[in-house]
C-alpha cells in the first residue's frame, strides 16, 4: 500500500484526462476514490472497473447547476464518506471573446459557475468537514493563465482561475493550523481532449513550451498524490507550476 492507504478522496472531473489520472494514481498509493462525472457515466463506470476495490462509488453531477458544489459534497460524503480529502479538478474551456456578446456573456457564466464557484463551494464544505474530523487534504487543479493570463479569447478563463487561486490561498492561510492543507496546481496545456489538435494551434502551443512538449495527465497525478499524501504538509498554501517553463515565476 501507499501513501494514501485509508485515505477516502472525492476526485471531480474523474471519468476523463487528469482526473481519471488522479483516480489511478490515488488508487495505486493506497487510497480509495468517489469517481465524479458530469454525463459520461459509462467512462466513469469503465475506471471503476480498472480500480477495483479502491472505487467507493460513482456520482453524476452537473457543475453548473446552482448549488452543485454543496450537493456533490454532502451526497459523497454521505454515502461514501467520511471523506479525507478533495480534488477539484472538473473544469471547462468556453471562449469570451470581446467581439461577441453571445459566447462573452454565456462563457463568463458557464465558467464561474464550473471553474470557480462549484469548486469554492466543495471547499467550502471539505473544510467545514475537516474542521470536525481533525484535518484533511485539498489539491486544486487551476491553470498558468491565473498568472500570465491566456488567449484574447478566453479573459474569462484566466480570471476564474485566478479566483480559484485566491480562494485556495486565502483558506489555506486560514486553516492550516488545523491541519486543513490546501494545495493548486498551475499546469499549462495537459494531453488531454482539452488541448489544442488542429496541427497549427498544437504546432504554436508547443513552440510556447520550452520542455518542448505538453505535460501528460500522469504528471498532474502523481503531483496531486504527493500533496494528498501529506508527506510535505508545510506546502499548504503554495501553486505548484507544471508548464515546462512556459510561465515561470
Amino acid at each position: 500500500m501507499g501513501g494514501l492507504s485509508g485515505k477516502r478522496i472525492l476526485v471531480t472531473g474523474a471519468s476523463r484526462g487528469a482526473g481519471r489520472a488522479i483516480a489511478r494514481a490515488c488508487a495505486e498509493a493506497g487510497g480509495q476514490v468517489v469517481i465524479h462525472y458530469n454525463a459520461n457515466r459509462g467512462s466513469a463506470e469503465a475506471l471503476a472497473g480498472e480500480i477495483g476495490e479502491a472505487a467507493l462509488g460513482l456520482i453524476g453531477q452537473d457543475l453548473g447547476e446552482a448549488g452543485a458544489g454543496v450537493k456533490l459534497w454532502t451526497k459523497a460524503d454521505a454515502e461514501f464518506g467520511p471523506l479525507d480529502a478533495l480534488v477539484n479538478n472538473a473544469g471547462i474551456y468556453r471562449a469570451t471573446p470581446l467581439n461577441d456578446d453571445r459566447q462573452w456573456e454565456a462563457g463568463w457564466a458557464e465558467q464561474i459557475a464550473v471553474n470557480l464557484r462549484a469548486p469554492c463551494d466543495l471547499m467550502r464544505a471539505a473544510v467545514t468537514a475537516f474542521q470536525r474530523r481533525g484535518g484533511g487534504a485539498i489539491v486544486n487543479i487551476a491553470s498558468r493563465a491565473a498568472y500570465r493570463g491566456d488567449g484574447p479569447d478566453h479573459c474569462g478563463y484566466a480570471a476564474v482561475k485566478s479566483g480559484l487561486v485566491a480562494v485556495a490561498k486565502t483558506l489555506a492561510r486560514a486553516h492550516s493550523g488545523e491541519n486543513i492543507l490546501i494545495y493548486t496546481l498551475t499546469p499549462g496545456w495537459i494531453e488531454t481532449d482539452m488541448a489544442p489538435s488542429r496541427v497549427e494551434a498544437r504546432a504554436a502551443a508547443v513552440a510556447d513550451i520550452p520542455l518542448g512538449k505538453v505535460a501528460q495527465p500522469e504528471e498532474i497525478a502523481a503531483m496531486t498524490a504527493f500533496l494528498l499524501s501529506g508527506d510535505c504538509p508545510s506546502a499548504t498554501g503554495s501553486v505548484i507550476d507544471i508548464n515546462g517553463a512556459s510561465y515561470v515565476r
